[in-house]
């Protein structure tokens, strides 16, 4: 079996199903696991509406210090979630697990107030036009959780 084979197997069809959460970790941070799915979903020509190396994704990408074309040449690979992690360990920033963690919590409940301005203006028409009125928006990671069904 071939690299894009492996790719395929393991890619989502997000046609019919969504990206992991971005509260969902992987080798520890948030967002990686959705990342990867995307990633893995561009690769296969199954990303329908999802796009990769996001600003939702280079969150992850800046703070791990990982360019996204090198972490997309390693998922190209077929590599599995857990060869992605150790993958993700080897290659990002060093840094102290309370580090990891403290960053986590903070995009965990970050508010759409405290995103860069770029964003805030992105999400400004984004929200009502692709959320339902009645469901409040409370931190950013709400906008992915309501949009695809989790909360």
């Amino acid at each position: 079996m071939n690299n894009q084979d492996k790719v395929k197997l393991l890619a989502k069809d997000l046609s019919k199903t969504a990206p992991r959460g971005a509260r969902a970790t992987l080798a520890g941070y948030v967002i990686a696991a959705r990342t990867l799915d995307k990633c893995r979903a561009v690769l296969a020509g199954t990303a329908d509406e999802y796009d990769f190396d996001c600003p939702l994704d280079n969150f992850f990408f800046g703070f791990a210090e990982i360019k996204g074309d090198d972490f997309k040449t390693f998922v190209a690979t077929g590599a599995t979630d857990d060869e992605v992690a150790e993958w993700i360990q080897t290659n990002a920033k060093q840094r102290e697990r309370s580090e990891i963690v403290e960053w986590n919590n903070d995009l965990r409940y970050k508010r759409i107030s405290e995103l860069p301005t770029e964003l805030q203006v992105y999400m400004e028409d984004y929200i009502p036009e692709n959320l339902p009125q009645h469901r409040p928006v409370y931190v950013f990671f709400d906008v992915y959780d309501i949009e695809e069904g989790r909360l």
